[in-house]
């Protein structure tokens, strides 16, 4: 388990009073069968931040990487049924790892989070015929390629949409760096 998780399941026991295994139990008690139901939950029944709603929603579903015993499974199936956005993310994590060797790859089941200190980017097969990169890149105006997130809640401050991996041009791996140095 990574760092950063391994504190925030440290300080949802402090914050809370409750483990982690404890939560996860009382989501599953309540049957929820999507994952924005347990968020909703627990933010309004028990006053969760997002990212705490999230972890635990996440641990309950088994959707994250600390679930899987191989996290290439995870990928695998976000591109189910999307084989040919497949390339698009490989290309962007071939360019990415040139960032620096402190980028954590946290794969999920619909998205793979990439972390330094702190979350910077997701990227994700959001349709079958559109790639979405998520930056947190807070405080910048969109522009370019760039498109900013209006969501609350939103896990990302904007986003980039391709269609295939000749639209990762130099403008977005130059958002996808200031996104990453912005986290260190």
């Amino acid at each position: 388990m990574d760092k950063a998780t391994q504190t925030m399941i440290d300080n949802l026991h402090k914050n809370t009073g409750k483990s982690l295994e404890e939560w996860v139990a009382i989501i599953r008690r309540e049957h929820f069968g999507k994952h924005g139901e347990m968020l909703k939950f627990l933010k309004e029944e028990h006053g969760f931040t997002h990212g705490f709603a999230n972890l635990v929603a996440m641990k309950a579903r088994e959707a994250d990487a600390g679930s899987v015993e191989n996290k290439n499974v995870l990928i695998d199936e976000q591109y189910q049924g999307k084989e040919h956005l497949r390339p698009i993310y490989d290309k962007l994590i071939q360019g990415i790892a040139q960032f620096g060797t402190d980028i954590e790859v946290a794969p999920k089941r619909a998205y793979v989070s990439l972390r330094r200190k702190k979350q910077f980017a997701l990227l994700q097969p959001a349709t079958k015929t559109r790639f979405e990169i998520g930056l947190n890149l807070k405080g910048l105006e969109a522009q370019g390629k760039l498109t900013a997130i209006s969501t609350a809640n939103a896990m990302c401050s904007h986003k980039i949409n391709l269609l295939k991996p000749e639209d990762i041009d130099p403008e977005v791996m130059e958002w996808l760096r200031m996104a990453y140095e912005q986290a260190g």
